[in-house]
């Protein structure tokens, strides 16, 4: 049983910046691509980032590249996203998600955590 819990969300105002965790039970951790998407009201989920199992490898949506970063400590069994310069249209519940592929598609995904707030607002 694999199981995963972000944290990490809030409220910040434009230009700030908050870290995203997503803790992962389960000992073939290091084996799974992380991914992180995030849904806004009434808006489809949206592929935001992933990081290979190893660490080495990431991919970024073009909205996020330079501005977040996905890291992971394989010996803490977590995943991490770093979201800097905060705009207004970044609200949105952030998930993680794990699985077997290195995908952009969030079917894809095996695993999912219940989703963190974020909220962006002045």
């Amino acid at each position: 049983q694999v199981r995963l819990v972000e944290s990490g969300g809030g409220l910040v105002q434009p230009g700030g910046s908050l870290r995203l965790s997503c803790a992962v039970s389960g000992r073939t951790f290091s084996t799974y691509a992380m991914g992180w998407f995030r849904q806004a009201p009434g808006k489809e989920r949206e592929f935001v980032g992933v990081i290979s199992g190893s660490g080495r490898n990431t991919y970024y949506a073009d909205s996020m590249k330079g501005r977040f970063t996905i890291s992971r400590d394989n010996a803490k069994n977590t995943v991490y996203l770093q979201m800097n310069s905060l705009k207004l249209d970044d609200t949105a519940v952030y998930y993680c998600a794990g699985g077997r592929r290195w995908t952009v598609r969030w079917d894809e995904y095996d695993y999912w955590g219940q989703g963190t707030q974020v909220t962006v607002s002045s």
